[in-house]
């Protein structure tokens, strides 16, 4: 770093974020600034500095900017990046997880919707982390990180999650989920009749500008944002809900919730994304207090993760999992079922 330049570090205990600051050489090249930040910010990689300039975290004199923004001699950058807890800092909880098979290798656990995955802002203890820390505490550590998770699903979403052990097997699973040879199934209760039976949503996922904890569908010509795969199906139509089978090709954040959306068909209960209000059905009193206990019964977005295959990192054999829907889930499911079969609230 040249002595034109300043890189100011400010992190304490009550300050839950980094702070750097720059100042570009006047001799620097137009560059990327997220190709730029990579190479002055240790530890920083190019995904998490995107998703910060996309949380307009990134500040170029004084202004927000996008992506594609090429820093200029003599710019001014401030970033202010969230810090997260790390491994390291992990609190063991004796906490009960619903193991469904375990090696010396790895774990296949069935979470239960409303345990958050991994601690952040607001929820550092009671998460998977914590059980795992737990129960896996005298594990194999390397350069400070432990090799558990895998993957991560939203807090209120059920459903099988593998867990590394090792970090031989930590490195094969996270290449065959790079590789999309994982395979995943989820179950998802959607509003509505979908008007084709199978189909694959093929789009780029990004933040939403106006509320930057959604998700959104952005146009390709933004160039911002990720590739997002799901392939569906209907598995049965409840007239005013569907019970719709999705294959994930990519593993985007939110990507079943915001590709149903997107298709017109938000997730039953979804409160994130518009799914917690009637929106297919009629106006009888006698369907809103259907629906509403409904919502009571399951408080939550109506999805669960319910298979899981992959080759195993050490007897190469190809491991499939099924979880059976949680109860909250599944009463939703059969009551839908049950009154689109007797199809009576217009009495």
């Amino acid at each position: 770093m040249s002595s034109q330049e300043e890189n100011t570090v400010q992190m304490s205990e009550t300050e839950l974020f980094l702070k750097y600051a720059f100042s570009v050489d006047p001799g620097q090249e137009p560059e990327r600034i997220d190709k730029y930040l990579v190479n002055k910010i240790e530890g920083a990689s190019r995904n998490k500095l995107q998703e910060a300039i996309e949380r307009k975290q990134v500040v170029v004199n004084g202004k927000a900017i996008k992506s594609n923004y090429k820093v200029k001699p003599n710019d001014y950058i401030e970033v202010s990046v969230d810090k997260e807890p790390t491994e390291m800092d992990i609190v063991p909880e004796d906490i009960p997880l619903n193991i469904m098979y375990e090696d010396d290798d790895l774990m296949i656990v069935n979470k239960v919707a409303g345990m958050v995955v991994h601690p952040g802002f607001g929820n550092y203890t009671g998460t998977l982390l914590n059980a795992l820390a737990f129960r896996l505490e005298k594990k194999a550590i390397h350069r400070g990180k432990r090799p558990w998770l895998v993957h991560r699903i939203d807090k209120n979403t059920s459903g099988l999650l593998v867990v590394a052990k090792t970090d031989t097997a930590m490195a094969h699973l996270s290449r065959q989920f790079k590789d999309h040879s994982i395979e995943r199934t989820y179950q998802a209760l959607v509003w509505g009749s979908m008007q084709e039976s199978q189909g694959t949503v093929d789009t780029i996922i990004g933040r939403d500008q106006y509320d930057r904890k959604r998700f959104v569908v952005l146009p390709q010509e933004e160039g911002r944002g990720k590739h997002a795969i799901t392939h569906y199906k209907v598995l049965e139509d409840f007239l005013y809900t569907s019970l719709v089978e999705c294959k994930l090709e990519t593993g985007r954040t939110h990507q079943i919730r915001v590709h149903m959306k997107h298709l017109g068909h938000p997730l039953f209960s979804d409160d994130f994304y518009g799914g917690n209000r009637i929106l297919k059905g009629v106006v009888f009193s006698k369907y809103k207090q259907f629906v509403d206990n409904c919502f009571s019964i399951m408080p939550r977005q109506g999805l669960h993760a319910k298979s899981l295959g992959f080759e195993h990192p050490t007897t190469k054999e190809w491991m499939q999992f099924e979880s059976e829907l949680p109860a909250d889930m599944a009463k939703v499911v059969e009551k839908w079922r049950v009154t689109s079969q007797t199809y009576r609230f217009n009495e």
